[in-house]
Protein backbone atom coordinates (compact mmCIF):
# COMPACT_ATOMS: atom_id res chain seq x y z
CA UNK A 1 0.00 0.00 0.00
CA UNK A 2 3.28 2.44 0.88
CA UNK A 3 4.10 1.93 -2.66
CA UNK A 4 0.97 2.94 -4.15
CA UNK A 5 1.13 6.00 -2.22
CA UNK A 6 4.38 7.06 -3.67
CA UNK A 7 3.42 6.19 -6.96
CA UNK A 8 0.34 8.36 -7.21
CA UNK A 9 2.57 11.04 -5.57
CA UNK A 10 5.65 10.45 -8.59
CA UNK A 11 2.51 10.25 -11.05
CA UNK A 12 1.25 13.91 -9.71
CA UNK A 13 4.44 15.68 -9.17
CA UNK A 14 5.27 14.66 -12.98
CA UNK A 15 2.31 15.86 -14.17
CA UNK A 16 2.87 19.09 -12.35
CA UNK A 17 6.28 19.60 -13.85
CA UNK A 18 4.95 18.77 -17.32
CA UNK A 19 2.08 21.81 -16.94
CA UNK A 20 4.32 23.99 -15.71
CA UNK A 21 6.87 23.43 -18.74
CA UNK A 22 4.07 23.49 -21.04
CA UNK A 23 2.74 27.26 -19.69
CA UNK A 24 6.47 28.64 -19.30
CA UNK A 25 7.04 27.51 -23.33
CA UNK A 26 3.54 29.39 -23.97
CA UNK A 27 4.16 32.49 -22.23
CA UNK A 28 7.66 32.80 -24.09
CA UNK A 29 6.18 32.22 -27.40
CA UNK A 30 3.41 34.93 -26.87
CA UNK A 31 6.20 37.41 -25.67
CA UNK A 32 8.22 36.55 -28.63
CA UNK A 33 5.36 37.28 -31.89
CA UNK A 34 5.20 41.01 -33.14
CA UNK A 35 2.20 42.71 -32.58
CA UNK A 36 -1.20 42.36 -35.30
CA UNK A 37 -0.65 45.17 -37.87
CA UNK A 38 -2.98 48.07 -38.13
CA UNK A 39 -6.38 47.79 -39.33
CA UNK A 40 -6.76 50.68 -42.46
CA UNK A 41 -10.13 51.86 -42.75
CA UNK A 42 -11.15 51.23 -46.08
CA UNK A 43 -13.58 53.66 -48.49
CA UNK A 44 -16.71 52.05 -49.56
CA UNK A 45 -17.07 51.85 -53.14
CA UNK A 46 -20.20 52.28 -55.75
CA UNK A 47 -23.15 49.01 -55.15
CA UNK A 48 -22.97 46.27 -56.81
CA UNK A 49 -25.42 46.20 -60.15
CA UNK A 50 -27.54 43.51 -58.83
CA UNK A 51 -30.85 42.61 -59.81
CA UNK A 52 -32.31 39.88 -57.56
CA UNK A 53 -35.71 38.37 -58.92
CA UNK A 54 -38.98 38.57 -56.78
CA UNK A 55 -40.57 34.94 -56.12
CA UNK A 56 -42.51 33.86 -58.95
CA UNK A 57 -45.94 34.36 -58.96
CA UNK A 58 -46.02 31.68 -61.64
CA UNK A 59 -45.99 28.89 -58.95
CA UNK A 60 -48.73 26.78 -57.86
CA UNK A 61 -48.58 24.10 -55.12
CA UNK A 62 -51.49 21.59 -55.55
CA UNK A 63 -51.88 18.84 -52.47
CA UNK A 64 -53.87 15.67 -52.35
CA UNK A 65 -55.24 14.25 -49.33
CA UNK A 66 -56.06 11.39 -47.60
CA UNK A 67 -57.98 11.21 -44.73
CA UNK A 68 -56.43 14.17 -43.20
CA UNK A 69 -52.97 13.50 -44.24
CA UNK A 70 -51.10 14.91 -47.38
CA UNK A 71 -50.49 12.00 -49.97
CA UNK A 72 -48.59 13.83 -52.40
CA UNK A 73 -48.01 17.44 -53.66
CA UNK A 74 -47.61 18.73 -56.73
CA UNK A 75 -45.80 22.01 -57.37
CA UNK A 76 -45.69 23.96 -60.75
CA UNK A 77 -43.09 26.23 -60.91
CA UNK A 78 -42.64 28.37 -64.77
CA UNK A 79 -42.24 25.53 -67.21
CA UNK A 80 -41.49 22.62 -64.70
CA UNK A 81 -43.51 20.45 -62.52
CA UNK A 82 -42.51 17.80 -59.95
CA UNK A 83 -44.41 15.82 -57.51
CA UNK A 84 -43.48 15.25 -53.84
CA UNK A 85 -44.99 12.31 -51.99
CA UNK A 86 -44.24 11.07 -48.06
CA UNK A 87 -42.44 8.04 -47.93
CA UNK A 88 -44.90 5.56 -46.28
CA UNK A 89 -43.04 2.55 -43.90
CA UNK A 90 -43.13 -0.90 -45.67
CA UNK A 91 -43.97 -4.00 -43.88
CA UNK A 92 -42.87 -4.18 -40.14
CA UNK A 93 -40.67 -1.07 -40.09
CA UNK A 94 -40.37 1.21 -37.22
CA UNK A 95 -39.35 4.69 -37.27
CA UNK A 96 -35.77 4.80 -37.18
CA UNK A 97 -35.00 1.98 -39.33
CA UNK A 98 -33.14 1.90 -42.44
CA UNK A 99 -36.42 0.67 -44.51
CA UNK A 100 -38.51 3.40 -42.84
CA UNK A 101 -36.67 6.86 -44.17
CA UNK A 102 -38.83 9.91 -44.35
CA UNK A 103 -36.84 10.84 -47.06
CA UNK A 104 -37.91 10.58 -50.67
CA UNK A 105 -36.36 11.97 -53.60
CA UNK A 106 -38.89 14.64 -55.52
CA UNK A 107 -39.94 13.39 -59.10
CA UNK A 108 -39.43 15.75 -62.00
CA UNK A 109 -42.54 15.67 -64.74
CA UNK A 110 -40.49 15.40 -67.99
CA UNK A 111 -43.20 14.61 -70.46
CA UNK A 112 -46.84 14.17 -70.95
CA UNK A 113 -48.51 13.23 -73.58
CA UNK A 114 -52.06 13.37 -73.78
CA UNK A 115 -54.98 12.70 -77.14
CA UNK A 116 -56.54 15.91 -76.48
CA UNK A 117 -53.35 17.89 -76.73
CA UNK A 118 -52.57 15.88 -80.26
CA UNK A 119 -55.99 17.29 -81.40
CA UNK A 120 -55.79 20.69 -80.50
CA UNK A 121 -52.16 21.23 -82.00
CA UNK A 122 -53.73 19.66 -85.30
CA UNK A 123 -56.57 22.38 -85.16
CA UNK A 124 -54.15 25.13 -84.54
CA UNK A 125 -52.36 23.79 -87.37
CA UNK A 126 -55.35 23.21 -89.73
CA UNK A 127 -56.24 26.83 -88.73
CA UNK A 128 -52.62 28.47 -89.49
CA UNK A 129 -51.80 27.64 -92.79
CA UNK A 130 -54.38 28.83 -95.84
CA UNK A 131 -56.39 26.72 -97.37
CA UNK A 132 -55.71 25.99 -100.93
CA UNK A 133 -57.58 27.91 -104.18
CA UNK A 134 -60.70 25.59 -105.39
CA UNK A 135 -59.33 23.54 -108.32
CA UNK A 136 -60.82 24.80 -112.26
CA UNK A 137 -63.78 22.82 -113.52
CA UNK A 138 -62.22 20.08 -115.93
CA UNK A 139 -63.04 20.81 -119.51
CA UNK A 140 -65.10 18.42 -121.52
CA UNK A 141 -64.06 15.77 -123.49
CA UNK A 142 -63.16 16.77 -127.13
CA UNK A 143 -65.46 15.04 -129.28
CA UNK A 144 -64.11 11.70 -130.60
CA UNK A 145 -62.39 11.44 -134.58
CA UNK A 146 -64.22 8.87 -136.64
Amino acid sequence: MHTLRARSIAIALITGCGILAANAAMAQSRADTPPPPRLEKLEEGDAPAITIPGKSSEQQIQETRENGRVTSVRVTSGGSTYYVTPNAPKGSAQPGDVQSTSNRPAQWQIMEFSADRQKDARGEAAAAVPAPPPAAAPAPPAPAAR
